[in-house]
């Protein structure tokens, strides 16, 4: 792999992405559980646990978007008109989440709080299933035609690969957001918590499993860069030792390591994506020489230039901003009147 301008870009817009995954997948994960409880203290503590971060996570979705944008446009266009409908879901599903935390604890009465709840829970898991589907698209292919428009249908989307890649990413928010939601509550809803996290490990790795025999049969591209350099092969070893020491960590108590390890798990995981793509970034199922790549996709050499200077200061900055508020917000929950 040669690290040019292209690749390197290649490898930011995964970071982006990644780092979506992992601080939003959280967010995603407690929504997924939130009708799970049953106390509407217990539901405030799950609100409360993200409330600081919620909004600030996602910008890392537009900041990805926006550097897709900028550093393959070719790409940007494709994928945002060929999965427009899609992609408006989405949008559709993210705003009435986050109007559901923000107006759920506006009335005390219970009609009120438990539609906002139920709003809450299933844009929730539909937002985390939609994102789940277009990775699993992006994975088997799609068709193109030689102008790389987008040349399916949206039900075409809708493929069993894709929908198990999209209920597979569902279970892993699942979990990682149980596993979060441990770090933030005490008492006995923490102790339920703790059944709630056995419970999605063991969602999780059945789903994981699947997924991976599907790949090997229906994608058998995306381990191919893995065949031709073996040592990369490592990457699939770390990912299958963090997501094994998960639930050995919470057997012991230790929470803060399981979610190290869940993030680490996604880490890879989204590592393991990206190499299985390289250097395609949309594969053309119909016909691989109207496939996308980040040379064919990408801005100019000066506009890539002028970028990665930009980025190499801004990311800094970003990922400063993040971890201070991380910090600030550190702790277990405590409820008050300022409170969602």
């Amino acid at each position: 792999m040669s690290l040019d301008l292209n690749t390197i870009w290649f490898i930011l817009v995964g970071v982006l992405l990644t780092g979506y995954a992992l601080l939003d997948g959280f967010d995603l994960g407690i929504g997924a559980l939130h009708l799970l409880a049953r106390k509407d203290e217990e539901r405030r503590i799950m609100l409360n646990a993200i409330g600081p971060v919620w909004d600030g996570n996602e910008v890392w979705l537009v900041t990805g978007g926006g550097a897709l944008f900028a550093a393959f446009p070719h790409v940007y266009a494709t994928v945002f008109s060929g999965f427009y409908l899609a992609l408006m879901l989405l949008l559709v599903m993210l705003i009435f989440r986050a109007v559901a935390i923000e107006f759920r604890s506006k009335q005390p009465m219970l009609w009120w709080r438990r539609t906002w709840d139920i709003s809450f829970s299933v844009t929730s898991v539909a937002s985390s299933l939609l994102l789940g589907i277009a990775l699993g698209n992006i994975a088997l292919g799609v068709p193109l035609r030689p102008d790389f428009e987008f040349a399916g249908s949206f039900l075409g989307l809708l493929n069993p690969y894709a929908i198990l890649v999209g209920v597979t990413t569902v279970s892993l928010f699942m979990m990682h957001g149980a596993i979060y939601l441990l770090l933030k509550s005490e008492g006995d809803f923490h102790e339920k918590v703790r059944v709630w996290v056995r419970g999605t490990i063991i969602f999780f790795s059945i789903c994981y499993t699947v997924a991976s025999m599907a790949t090997l049969l229906f994608a058998p591209h995306m381990v191919a860069t893995i065949k031709a350099h073996p040592i990369l092969f490592v990457v699939s070893l770390l990912n299958t030792l963090a997501i094994s020491n998960i639930p050995r960590e919470i057997y012991h108590g230790r929470d803060f390591r399981a979610f190290l390890s869940s993030c680490a798990a996604m880490v890879a995981l989204m590592t393991l994506f990206g190499i299985g793509m390289f250097p395609d970034i949309v594969v053309a199922s119909n016909n691989p020489a109207n496939s996308l790549t980040i040379y064919n996709a990408a801005s100019s050499h000066e506009t890539l230039s002028i970028m990665l200077v930009i980025a190499i200061i801004g990311v800094p900055l970003v990922l400063t901003y993040t971890a201070s508020i991380y910090w600030v917000f550190r702790g277990k929950v405590k409820l008050d009147r300022f409170s969602y």
